[in-house]
């Protein structure tokens, strides 16, 4: 006992002591003059406030309000009951945190968590949550299932039944048991209960049933097992009819479960389509909400994919042009999506091309180019490559064009892939898109893109296609053939006739140089590229293939007999294609002479026996080039020209026939007067065989226009450099304007032919129009 009472005299001492302390230094405080505990009033701690030395240090006394202040201390009768709480026990704290709902109302445990660390009791607390939640989930599934089992029997009596009144409200509850999940798989489970519910479906037209067995159909639908158990009991049929339904909730419950049977019950497309399902669905075309038609044109989508026939149903009813209206007056990117989707599946189906055309679909759709969505940017570009071959002749095309142009920068591959194969259809025989697209500066786009693609011909072929459409026949046309090059193109364009390019890639490369050699500025660009030497290797290699393919067929052999067809080009067009590129080169003295020192003249001469009428016109077109030069001259003549050149001059072809007196006319030049009259005879004869006297009113000072040009439908000369110019597939040697004949004058009453003008001075006019040479040089992919 006295040790105990000399303990609590040392606590007591120790007490007051610290109290003295604590006093004096409370009372040392240099912004208050009363601790607080003399006065008893109160105060707030300085570190509690918040509030900074600077805020308090104001110069001024603070005043404390004795009525408005809190007291921090705690009585004593909160006291013991913080004791009471702590000295609660850890099972007590457990049943608190794991089952509240167990604990009195309005009981507080205290928190024994230290430094916002969790305990354990709180970790377990969340899955002890969710545990028990599943358990009574459980039973409640169960219990749903058990009641919709004993149930399903009377309800699909009562569906039925014949008073409409019972089967309206058998419909609603079993709607109702629909929305939970174990009912609802009890339903599913019941084929009577589903062939119930369609047989209400097809003989009511109360509203209420309608609604309750059609939501019913709608919640099974989400389930493999509902969807099957749809289209076993018929159900399709139910639901197309349906789609006439002038309530949004009905339709909405039908849509959405022919959408998900069309997405994932095999057979039920064809259920659709013979319960007449896509005409109902066209006529849904027009309503406005976005949603709803986002559902339908995903469901046309479905339907029409791989099906002719459901394409041209669609075609029937009307849907190309209720389509585009959709992509014109709506923003919804889903609709603007799946609407995109059916057209690019009708844009294959050369019934609904056309008229998705005529409606306006390709501005439509490109419209939509900027959009920032990517999957509709690339459902519109795809659907637009499609139909780009046959709007080749509409108008307003200026913002899809410079949303096009401006698409060849992307970085998606696909996308720029897209871009140029649209601009190579678009530009095809097209003079205003053309005109547009070089003030679009889509020339120097397109050289970019050829750059940037590097090996990727998916990429360059079309670009060059492109190109070749804008160097030829248009207003434009001069600007575009020296845009080419004053954007550093020749180097790149050159560069593609060799290897890696495969043979589709050479051939439209091949027809861009002859359109960039119209240009008389590019003829030395291209030399010093090396142009000449790489058309001549290819045209041998193509000329030996024909050759050997010939040579085996005419034998007989069948096993080293080459393909007709590389890559789907046959060699003799790579043989058209380089001579006729060859012949516009040659027109340059300068070209002349590097052809002629490559040793092809053979091949030229050998190509005249070409039963194909183009290629014996572009031969016999480089050799009246060649001619123009003595030396060229005496090279043709010395390969044996003279003998095929005489035989075609009795061509149907008027072109083969007018290039072949030429060029004799040139060979010639040196020859005794006996020979010359005798060409003269000859001449006559054959390019005079029909009408002798239909260049009777020409003028007679001006010989043919260029043949190549002519018969492929190109502008008159009077819109490029050789305006004026005689004829520069005879002789093109002179400046434009200032065309003469040099070194042959015969005198008229030395040729005794019978008529007013000697024929190897007048050539006949060449015929004015020729698809198959016009189809190098402008054409589709």
């Amino acid at each position: 006992m006295s040790m105990q009472m000399q303990a609590q005299s040392r606590s007591h001492s120790g007490y007051d002591s610290g109290r003295q302390e604590q006093t004096m230094m409370w009372a040392q405080s240099p912004y208050i003059s009363d601790s607080g505990i003399h006065s008893g009033a109160t105060t707030n701690a300085p570190s509690l406030s918040g509030r900074g030395d600077e805020e308090m240090d104001t110069g001024e006394p603070m005043l404390f309000d004795m009525g408005s202040g809190f007291n921090a201390g705690y009585t004593s009768d909160q006291v013991d009951e913080m004791n009471s709480q702590l000295s609660q026990t850890r099972s007590q704290r457990v049943r608190a945190a794991m089952f509240p709902e167990t604990m009195d109302e309005g009981m507080e445990i205290p928190s024994t968590q230290i430094e916002g660390q969790p305990t354990a009791v709180q970790r377990l607390s969340e899955p002890s949550q969710m545990l028990k939640h599943a358990v009574v989930n459980l039973i409640n599934y169960q219990d749903d299932a058990d009641l919709a089992t004993r149930a399903i029997p009377e309800l699909i009596k009562l569906l039925n039944d014949e008073d409409q009144v019972v089967v309206s409200q058998a419909a609603m509850m079993v709607h109702q048991l629909s929305k939970k999940e174990a009912s609802r798989h009890a339903i599913m489970n019941s084929p009577q209960m589903i062939q119930a519910l369609v047989r209400a479906l097809a003989a009511t037209n109360d509203l209420e049933t309608t609604k309750g067995a059609v939501g019913t159909l709608h919640n099974l639908s989400h389930h493999r097992q509902g969807l099957l158990a749809i289209f076993k009991s018929g159900g399709i049929p139910a639901l197309v009819k349906l789609l006439s339904s002038p309530v949004e909730s009905v339709l909405f419950y039908a849509i959405t479960t022919l959408h998900n049977l069309l997405l994932h019950q095999e057979g039920s497309k064809m259920a659709v389509r013979m319960a007449g399902g896509l005409q109902k669905m066209v006529a849904l075309l027009d309503r406005n909400n976005v949603k709803f038609l986002a559902i339908v044109t995903d469901c046309l989508q479905i339907l029409a994919y791989g099906n002719q026939e459901s394409k041209l149903i669609i075609l029937a009813s009307q849907g190309p042009a209720a389509l585009v209206r959709i992509l014109r007056t709506y923003t919804y990117e889903k609709l603007l999506w799946t609407t995109s989707r059916v057209l690019k599946v009708l844009s294959v189906c050369s019934s609904n091309k056309p008229a998705i055309v005529e409606a306006g679909g390709m501005q439509a759709l490109g419209m939509h180019l900027p959009h920032q969505s990517q999957r509709l940017v690339q459902n519109c570009l795809w659907t637009l490559r499609n139909l780009s071959d046959a709007g080749t002749k509409q108008e307003g095309m200026e913002t899809l064009l410079q949303n096009l142009v401006h698409l060849l920068s992307s970085e998606d591959i696909n996308v720029v892939t897209c871009a140029a194969g649209i601009l190579s259809n678009l530009t095809c025989n097209n003079q205003r898109n053309k005109t547009l697209l070089c003030q679009m500066n889509a020339i120097e786009a397109l050289i970019r893109t050829v750059q940037a693609a590097g090996d990727r011909e998916e990429v360059t072929e079309p670009a060059i296609c492109a190109l070749r459409h804008l160097t030829t026949r248009h207003a434009e046309v001069e600007f575009a053939q020296n845009a080419v090059r004053l954007n550093y193109g020749l180097p790149l364009v050159v560069k593609l006739l060799h290897p890696p390019s495969r043979w589709p890639l050479i051939k439209a490369t091949i027809g861009l140089i002859r359109n960039l050699a119209l240009c008389p500025a590019n003829h030395a660009p291209l030399r010093e590229h090396g142009v000449i030497p790489r058309l001549v290797q290819l045209l041998v290699r193509a000329f030996q293939d024909t050759q050997r393919r010939a040579s085996v067929a005419s034998s007989g052999g069948s096993g080293t007999l080459p393909p007709s067809h590389t890559d789907g080009v046959r060699m003799e067009e790579i043989v058209e294609g380089s001579v006729g590129a060859l012949h516009i080169l040659a027109r340059e003295a300068h070209n002349r002479s590097v052809i002629r020192g490559l040793n092809v003249i053979g091949i030229f001469v050998q190509l005249l026996y070409n039963e194909i009428e183009n290629i014996q016109r572009v031969a016999a077109g480089v050799l009246c080039e060649l001619a123009v030069d003595k030396e060229g001259a005496a090279m043709i003549e010395g390969e044996g020209a003279t003998a095929p050149l005489t035989e075609l001059l009795h061509s149907r072809n008027e072109g083969v026939a007018t290039y072949a007196a030429a060029v004799l006319f040139h060979l010639a030049e040196d020859k005794p007067q006996d020979y010359k009259k005798r060409l003269s005879l000859e001449l006559t004869n054959s390019l005079f065989r029909d009408d002798g006297t239909m260049w009777a009113g020409n003028d007679l000072g001006l010989m043919p226009p260029d043949l190549q040009d002519v018969l492929g439908s190109e502008p008159a000369y009077g819109t490029t450099a050789y305006s004026n110019q005689g004829p520069p597939s005879v002789h093109s040697g002179q400046e434009p304007g200032t065309y003469r004949h040099q070194g042959y004058d015969l005198p008229m009453n030395n040729m005794d032919i019978g008529g007013e003008f000697d024929p190897l001075n007048h050539l006949p006019q060449p015929p004015m129009d020729n698809s198959q040479a016009a189809a190098w040089y402008d054409t589709d992919l």
